[in-house]
Order: C-alpha cells, then sequence, then structure tokens
C-alpha cells in the first residue's frame, strides 16, 4: 500500500472527512488504498497544521473577499495547492477557511462568546467624561465616583409588596384632610409634630367651625401622658372611646378605599407609593366623607348591640 507522502492532498482530505464521521483507521485508510501508517500520519499532520492555523488567523484575520474568493476556487474543482499557489496563501490557511466554510456553511465571522459588560452605557459615557477632564484620574477614584453617583440615585423599589409607607390622615363630613407620610420611628414626639402641622391647617381647610373634635384610637402613642399635655394645651377637644375598637372610627373606611386604588396604579418605588397615597387622598368624595359621618349613629347603636363585638361595619 501507498505511503503518505504519496497522499494528495484529495486523499488527505478523503481520511480526514472520514475519521470525523467515525470511520476506523482501517476502513478510512482503506478508502483511498493507501497503508494505516499512512493515515495515522495524515490526520496528525492535519490535527497540527489546524491548530497552528487557529493561532496564524487569530493573530492576522484574513479579509472576507479572500475568504470568498478560496470558496469560489474550491467550488470550481481546484485543489489546497492551486487554491494556495493562485492567492498566495499557506496552504493551511486554505485548508482552515475551506473546513470552517463546510461546518458553519459560510464564511461570515460568527459573533463569539465573551464575558458580558458589566457597566451600562451611560456609565462608560461618564467614566470616559471623567478621564477626559482628568487623565491623572486613577481607577479606584473612579470607582469612588460611581459608588456615590449610585447611592445618590437609587430608589427603593417596590415589589410584590415589598416597600410601605406609613401615612397619617384626617378628614370630616366636608372631605378629607392633609395626608401626612411619616419616617423613622413613630413615638409622642413625632405623633405631636403631625398633629401640630396638619389638624389646624385641615381645620381651616375644611372651614370647620367651633365645636369640633378630633377623632383618634386608643393607640399608646395617642394616649401617652405628654401627648394628653399637649393636646391640653393646644386646646384639642378629643372624643373617648373604648379601647380596640376600629368598628368606632369611620377613617378605617377611608383607609380600605385608599389601599385599593393605590394598589391598582401599581407602583414601582417607594416614591411612587407616596405620591400615589397623596394624590388618591385628594381625591377622595366629600359625598364619601359625609356618608360616613352620618352613619356615625348607626355604628355606635350596632357595637353596644354586638356588646363591643365585632359589627358589619
Amino acid at each position: 500500500m501507498g505511503k503518505y507522502k504519496d497522499l494528495s492532498d484529495f486523499d488527505k482530505d478523503q481520511i480526514v472527512m472520514a475519521r470525523r464521521l467515525g470511520q476506523s483507521f482501517f476502513k478510512a485508510a482503506g478508502l483511498v488504498g493507501f497503508s494505516q501508517y499512512a493515515e495515522v500520519s495524515a490526520e496528525q499532520k492535519w490535527s497540527k497544521e489546524e491548530q497552528l492555523l487557529d493561532i496564524m488567523l487569530r493573530s492576522k484575520e484574513i479579509q472576507k473577499q479572500m475568504r470568498k474568493k478560496v470558496i469560489e476556487i474550491y467550488q470550481s474543482g481546484k485543489g489546497y495547492k492551486a487554491i494556495s499557489k493562485a492567492l498566495g496563501l499557506l496552504r493551511t490557511t486554505v485548508r482552515a477557511i475551506i473546513y470552517k466554510w463546510r461546518k458553519r456553511g459560510t464564511v461570515e465571522n460568527l459573533p463569539r462568546s465573551g464575558r458580558l459588560t458589566k457597566i451600562t452605557p451611560r456609565v462608560q459615557r461618564q467614566l470616559t467624561q471623567e478621564v477626559t477632564k482628568d487623565p491623572t484620574t486613577t481607577s479606584k477614584e473612579l470607582q469612588a465616583s460611581q459608588a456615590s453617583v449610585k447611592k445618590k440615585n437609587v430608589i427603593p423599589t417596590v415589589k410584590y409588596g415589598g416597600g410601605s409607607v406609613m401615612v397619617w390622615g384626617c378628614f370630616a363630613a366636608s372631605g378629607p384632610g392633609r395626608l401626612a407620610v411619616m419616617y423613622g420611628t413613630m413615638n409622642s414626639a413625632v405623633y405631636q409634630k403631625i398633629l401640630k402641622e396638619n389638624v389646624r391647617p385641615s381645620v381651616s381647610d375644611l372651614k370647620l367651625k367651633r365645636p369640633w373634635v378630633l377623632q383618634q384610637d386608643n393607640d399608646p402613642k395617642h394616649t401617652s401622658k405628654s401627648t394628653s399635655e399637649w393636646l391640653k394645651k393646644n386646646k384639642m377637644k378629643t372624643l373617648e372611646g373604648p379601647s380596640q375598637s376600629p368598628d368606632l372610627n369611620p377613617i378605617e373606611m377611608l383607609w380600605h378605599d385608599l389601599k385599593k386604588v393605590v394598589h391598582a396604579r401599581k407602583p414601582s418605588n417607594v416614591a411612587e407609593l407616596q405620591q400615589f397615597c397623596k394624590d388618591e387622598w385628594a381625591k377622595i368624595p366629600p359625598q364619601r366623607c359625609n356618608r360616613l359621618i352620618a352613619s356615625y349613629g348607626k355604628r355606635l347603636i350596632a357595637v353596644v348591640a354586638a356588646k363591643s363585638g365585632p359589627t358589619s361595619y
């Protein structure tokens, strides 16, 4: 049987393709009538040349037009040696171009996977501007500047009920009063500050006349000694009632209405949640408030009949 040096380019291609299709050394050699040793030599040389060429192609990319020309000549029936001589390319280069064309069906450079960028185009522009202004800026300084910008512009996101706000509100028969957003820990001092900033302005906005009465629940912050003294000092009369009785406070119905409409608007962050609460509170119809106050007598009767137990209200 023939030796490796007697193999033509076509024979070598036949051997390599047969091996890639899963044929044994013996069968691959038999296709071209050469020894098994010649077959092994052909495959090994192909593998080495292909690896070498991959390195060469990565360092110096062959132009797209040249790759197309290689394929055109190959499709006309020419071998690797003839193509190499006609175009002045290494035979290994020609072989690799044809191999990739067979495998991919194109001579185009397909997208390569790589590490995804961790910064947005906006951040890239910001970094470029900073370096342009001061080319001596270090990487640590750039990281610090981006950290401060990020912290400054972060808005807490409300996801699946994860965000919440605490609000205080009041109303009268003539309509809703003011709504205040509470921050931090709620205590007697904070509660007194809310009353100071919102009760009398609400009374003025709603054009209430004396005598008006402030109704609140029996939360410890509302009934503490300091709050009681503050209410007395500021001449705010409160309506006394039994503890643990939300049925007696009609504002609970307005809280229910507010939660429903705000939830329907689907706020995406805490800032939107706060704004939606204020917007929807201001939209509460005066008629709704008037009906709640008008039904207060019936509410009292129902609570007495239920012996301070739960009622339909």
